[in-house]
């Protein structure tokens, strides 16, 4: 009997901001890895997700949203999308049933020059019925050469386990990139920000959230008692740091009370939480600020 070739590879999740890529990735873990919003732009960098099975590895790429970029963040942003492309040995496009493809040609010429296979993801299906199905995906195969198309709601799950079959057609024979018990390559501090961070876009609105950037200043593991976790957020301006603090500090208490709590759930043990806010004037708009904060 012939023994089955392990399959490891690189899958790169791309498109339109908010079209669900980081809820596809969190469906595919089957937990919370990314966090995920109703804003677009919520995905910043590009993390790693690792799905272990007996005989393969798929490491997800989940990515920021595709945009023109307009200033030194969003640059980076989608330097960081570029890489992930030219890494990835496979890509998923994820569109919505509602876009128009023809928004979607320059994303689509972009990845067809690189020459990688594509799947054609059509998410939110559980907003149509299955009959409008086939002119959407008749429009996509006009302009994209794709290796296949799979419909599905990353929301509800359905049919994610018939795009992890068609990934595993196309994944390539090769040894585990990353150890059995590994789920991302980022470590905690990274995702106790990305939590705060989840919990100033639900809370604040217009521009407030984009403006915001979080450092941990000490992550302190105490035997037993609550782990001391110290986070600064930087903003742009002194007036959003009045917003973010609110009236008597009630706005900031928010964002710890609720990030707290989710940061215990990821952790699995409690911790003490610390928030403060400070001014860096334009990070957003500096090479020299991006590349201190980590970017």
């Amino acid at each position: 009997m012939t023994e089955k070739k392990f399959q490891a590879g690189y899958v790169a999740i791309v498109g339109k901001p908010n079209v669900g890529k980081s809820t596809l990735l969190n469906a595919f873990l089957n937990f919370k890895l990314s966090i995920v919003t109703p804003k677009p732009q919520t995905t910043r960098k590009k993390i790693l997700g690792i799905l272990n099975g007996t005989d393969y590895q798929i490491v997800f790429i989940d990515t920021p949203g595709w945009i023109t970029p307009h200033y030194e963040l969003q640059k980076f942003m989608m330097q960081y999308l570029q890489e992930s492309l030219q890494d990835a040995d496979l890509v998923l496009l994820l569109v919505e049933y509602s876009d128009w493809p023809q928004d979607l040609e320059q994303i689509g010429q972009k990845i067809a020059s690189l020459q990688k296979k594509v799947i054609l993801v059509i998410n939110k299906i559980d907003k149509i019925q299955k009959e409008q199905l086939l002119p959407i995906i008749a429009d996509y195969q006009k302009l994209f050469p794709v290796s296949g198309y799979v419909p599905i709601s990353a929301l509800k799950g359905d049919g994610v386990e018939l795009l992890l079959q068609e990934i595993l057609k196309e994944l390539p024979e090769h040894p585990a990139y990353f150890p059995a018990d590994y789920s991302s390559d980022q470590n905690e501090r990274f995702f106790v920000t990305e939590i705060i961070r989840e919990k100033i876009l639900k809370i604040f609105a217009k521009e407030i959230p984009y403006a915001c950037h979080i450092e941990l200043e000490e992550f302190r593991e105490k035997a037993g008692r609550k782990d001391l976790i110290r986070a600064v957020i930087y903003v742009d301006h002194d007036s959003q740091k009045g917003i973010i603090i609110g009236r008597g500090g009630q706005a900031l208490k928010k964002v710890g009370e609720l990030a707290r709590k989710d940061i215990e759930t990821f952790l699995q043990r409690e911790v003490y939480l610390e928030l403060f806010v400070r001014v860096m004037e334009n990070w957003r708009k500096k090479s020299s600020a991006l590349k201190k904060l980590g970017y």
